[in-house]
């Protein structure tokens, strides 16, 4: 019966204990600064000279999860694909990601009281001569048997086990968040160098076309010069530039290697393992819609893994104030207890105890309060970094919306310098081939020309590549939803 009424005691108790209060102040999002509108028209701009702006893949408006695709590059589509499988930096975020959602179950924990049982047996031997022994009637040697079980629990009265298990939440999906920034930084990496490489294969055929024209020069020069119509210094010179062509084409081979080097590593290949084929750089760029800058607040990794992380640490701030109200724990044993093992099991031996405490802190030289101050900074830190990260991602968008747009201006004013380049070049050699000029003038034009060229091809590079860095800076298709609910 006294079982039963202490049973009903902690019955009627438990649902009391569960109503307790959560301290502490609940979680709002920070304001953060935003505009209405990017400064820099999201409107594609006009066609470049070598090519055309192509809708983006899906045409509904968003850049989505696979945004590589909308280059449509099979070969990057194939290296892309491999990232998430072979590489050590985003398995190692991985493994973050999944050791903070684990913390998430070990404060959930808490929630629950401890059981814990166990099985003894001993044999003991007491001295003949200790005070209040009777002399035939004290038995000096025993054996004891038990089997019994405790429980202990405290109930989350001030919700400190609730504010530490937000607190964790928050975390896993800042973790969560961190993970797809990693991805995010590590594919868009991928076809930055990808489009580098693939740049530098135009330069390589452009200078490869230029050594057989020069070889072709040189020819011209040394019939003019075996006529007599030339000079030794124009065959000298002719040479010059076939030789520093030659040194220039070299050049970009060991570029190249750099940047094929980079892409077997962030695939997760050994570097010596792995080759690229040459493919020059072209197709048509993408039209990449920016959309309005509040909508970057949910589309950004890292916006979402620095409001998270203030989350939890507004969190920290209720934990730190529970410590100011009493500690409650409820413990409880119970189990069967005999000097024989053939007793151990039968009502005479059964055993329990219920017990209850409570425990205030009184005095600790501020303590509390300086941990609780610690914890209100600490949440205002994290305020500032998401505003700073706010501010820092619409500058990134708004660089790179430039970038795109001063790019293709750039593209266009190159395309007439290539035109004129090559103009000249043919006015200079056919009046080379009349006797009317030298060959250094020849020379000037062919230097101009490959100048122009080689500005060209680098200026599409750099087009290519800055459409990647506005895809990551718009998030790459990511939304704030695809965080786990945990």
């Amino acid at each position: 019966m006294k079982v039963l009424r202490a049973a009903w005691v902690c019955a009627c108790a438990l649902p009391v204990c569960l109503a307790g209060c959560t301290v502490g102040p609940n979680y709002h999002t920070p304001a953060a600064p935003t505009a209405p509108a990017w400064r820099d028209s999201a409107t594609p701009p006009p066609n470049p000279p070598n090519g055309s702006w192509t809708e983006a893949r899906p045409s509904d408006g968003e850049v989505r999860g696979a945004w590589w695709e909308v280059y449509g590059d099979q070969q990057l589509d194939d290296l892309e694909e491999r990232i998430s499988v072979s590489n050590q930096t985003l398995r190692a975020a991985m493994e973050q990601y999944l050791q903070a959602r684990e913390q998430v179950q070990v404060a959930r924990s808490q929630y629950y009281p401890t059981l814990g049982a166990g099985l003894s047996a001993g044999r003991t031997r007491e001295s003949n001569n200790q005070a209040g022994t009777i002399k035939g009637l004290t038995t000096f040697q025993y054996d004891t048997f038990s089997l019994g079980g405790q429980a202990q629990w405290e109930p989350d009265l001030w919700g400190q086990v609730r504010r530490m298990v937000e607190a964790s939440r928050a975390n896993a999906q800042a973790s969560a968040a961190l993970l797809a920034n990693v991805e995010l930084s590590l594919r868009a990496e991928l076809a930055a160098d990808y489009f580098q490489l693939r740049g530098l294969d135009l330069q390589k055929q452009l200078l490869d076309n230029t050594v057989k024209s020069y070889v072709d020069y040189l020819k011209l020069t040394e019939i003019r010069f075996k006529g007599g119509v030339a000079t030794q210094a124009d065959v000298a010179l002719a040479q010059t530039q076939l030789d520093t062509t030659r040194a220039q084409d070299i050049d970009v081979e060991v570029a190249r290697a750099q940047y094929q080097d980079a892409i077997a590593t962030l695939i997760g290949i050994p570097a010596p393992s792995f080759k690229l084929p040459a493919t020059p750089l072209s197709g048509s760029l993408p039209a990449i819609p920016a959309g309005v800058p509040s909508q970057l607040l949910q589309r950004r990794p890292d916006i979402a893994a620095a409001e998270r992380q203030a989350d939890a640490a507004n969190a920290q701030i209720g934990v730190a104030i529970s410590a100011y109200y009493p500690n409650i724990s409820l413990n409880g044993t119970g189990g069967m207890l005999s000097g024989s093992l053939g007793t151990l099991i039968q009502g005479p031996s059964e055993m329990w105890s219920l017990g209850a405490s409570a425990t205030e802190l009184l005095f600790d030289a501020g303590r509390r309060h300086a941990i609780t101050q610690q914890a209100r900074d600490a949440y205002q830190q994290q305020v500032a970094n998401y505003r700073q990260t706010v501010l820092s991602a619409f500058q990134d968008v708004e660089d790179n919306l430039s970038a795109l747009q001063v790019l293709d201006q750039e593209s266009a004013a190159q395309a007439h310098a290539v035109e004129d380049a090559q103009r000249s070049l043919t006015i200079s050699t056919q009046q080379y081939k009349g006797g009317v000029v030298t060959y250094l003038q020849v020379l000037t034009a062919q230097t101009a020309q490959l100048s122009s060229e080689r500005a060209q091809a680098n200026v599409a590079t750099e087009q290519f590549v800055a459409s990647v860095q506005l895809i990551r800076a718009l998030g790459g298709g990511w939304n704030r939803n695809q965080l786990p609910k945990l």
